[in-house]
């Protein structure tokens, strides 16, 4: 089974499509995850000045650019460190995983499941190639993903699922940096049998 999240020596976080590196969650995220080393990255297009994202396979080849840099800087293995982030940022490092990124767990805040008011085009076709442990923080009321559609998707994920849901939370959870703070170190501390 080799790593789980309670193992994470290292943190990688990227942002959601119309925000950087230094979002108010992530960078809430890094201090709440300290002392681990934690990188905040950004994407080719928000570094080139563009303001629509890459295609996929550029954020994801980003993502494991990124977690090499990280690991080649604190001499990790990939394996031991935790990915994740906002919206198409958690996407991302959930792709990357999928397509063989090693990891020691996921973090996937306000999870972009679909685009708002269309269910039906689902960004779920790697699920069931997910085999690290995954936590889900989102808003009851987001726009893009219900709880009851979130719960049900990730059913097909095979790695450990939890969810966090922070009440009345819209997608952004602009007021909410402390209920994520507070569901990630929960569930890091839940899964570390040392404390």
């Amino acid at each position: 089974m080799g790593a789980g999240p309670m193992d994470a020596a290292a943190v990688l976080l990227a942002p959601g499509a119309g925000s950087s590196s230094t979002h108010h969650t992530l960078v809430a995220l890094e201090e709440a995850l300290a002392p681990r080393p934690c990188v905040r990255i950004d994407f080719p297009y928000r570094l080139a000045g563009r303001p629509f994202p890459d295609r996929a396979p550029v954020l994801v080849a980003a993502v494991v650019d990124a977690v090499g840099a990280l690991c080649a800087s604190h001499g990790l293995e990939p394996s031991q460190v935790l990915l994740g982030g906002r919206s198409m940022g958690g996407r991302m490092c959930s792709m990357a995983v999928a397509e063989g990124l090693p990891a020691a767990g996921l973090v996937l805040v306000s999870y972009p499941l679909h685009p708002p008011k269309r269910p039906e085009q689902l960004r779920t076709a790697h699920f069931g190639a997910i085999g690290v442990p995954c936590l889900f923080v989102s808003g009851t009321r987001d726009g893009f993903a219900t709880p009851d559609e979130l719960t049900a998707a990730t059913a097909a994920i095979p790695g450990p699922v939890t969810h966090r849901w922070i009440d009345g939370g819209r997608h952004e959870l602009d007021r909410d940096d402390d209920a994520v703070v507070a569901a990630v170190t929960g569930w890091l501390a839940d899964r570390d049998p040392t404390t």
